[in-house]
């Protein structure tokens, strides 16, 4: 295909989010732009990855968190399966811990619900055009990085997470069970008890309660 005639096409746009509301809010704002439209959608990983192969699209708009696990694991798999997508993550999680993740994922860009819908539309723009997108608070954040400036404790601490350790956090944060945990991320509750384990010595935590306490608290401050 001729740049002119790519030009002239609008881009075709997978929305991969589990907030219905939110979905069809993006889905008016891009439909409205005269270069863009909504190609399909989808609120988890398997629904994504069939919409990804059926309608080929140019970009998809993936948030982090999807039923029955995560937009970082929608990154892993489309690389696994060397499936070349431009991918924006547009998140209601700030960017202090995820940010990083998504871009070392294979992300192009990343975005929050709350940034401006001229902001996402530039964002989608600017990833579809090859290059990389990152908001001035992000890239003021990751200079903070390279510099070794110290981080927020909280954040400090939480970055020694594993994506699906993370992931684990976070559903224990919003009070499910070993086993409705391995049931939503298709693990044994061996492999869970394992990642429990693990999160409760890299965070210092002494016990179970302390554990669900903390997870409880994260996801109360950072809407995860």
């Amino acid at each position: 295909m001729s740049d002119t005639t790519k030009l002239k096409r609008r881009l075709k746009v997978l929305l991969v989010e589990d907030h219905p509301m939110f979905r069809e809010h993006l889905g008016q704002l891009i439909n409205r732009d005269l270069g863009m439209t909504v190609c399909g959608e989808a609120d988890n990983i398997k629904d994504a990855m069939r919409l990804v192969l059926e309608t080929k699209p140019d970009i998809a708009i993936v948030d982090i968190t999807l039923r029955g696990s995560s937009g970082l694991e929608f990154l892993k798999d489309l690389k696994a399966q060397e499936l070349t997508l431009s991918v924006l993550v547009l998140s209601m999680h700030e960017e202090d811990l995820y940010a990083e993740r998504a871009l070392r994922a294979g992300a192009k860009g990343y975005i929050t619900k709350n940034e401006a819908s001229t902001e996402v539309i530039e964002a989608i723009r600017c990833v579809t055009s090859g290059e990389v997108y990152a908001s001035r608070k992000l890239t003021a954040k990751l200079l903070d990085r390279m510099t070794h400036k110290s981080r927020p404790p909280e954040i400090a601490g939480m970055e020694t997470l594993a994506d699906r350790e993370l992931e684990v956090f976070q559903l224990l944060g919003r009070g499910k069970s070993t086993g409705e945990i391995a049931k939503a991320l298709n693990l044994g509750d061996s492999t869970i008890e394992t990642y429990r384990a693990r999160i409760k010595d890299k965070l210092q935590l002494r016990s179970a309660a302390e554990l669900y306490l903390r997870a409880g608290q994260w996801v109360r401050d950072h809407g995860s």
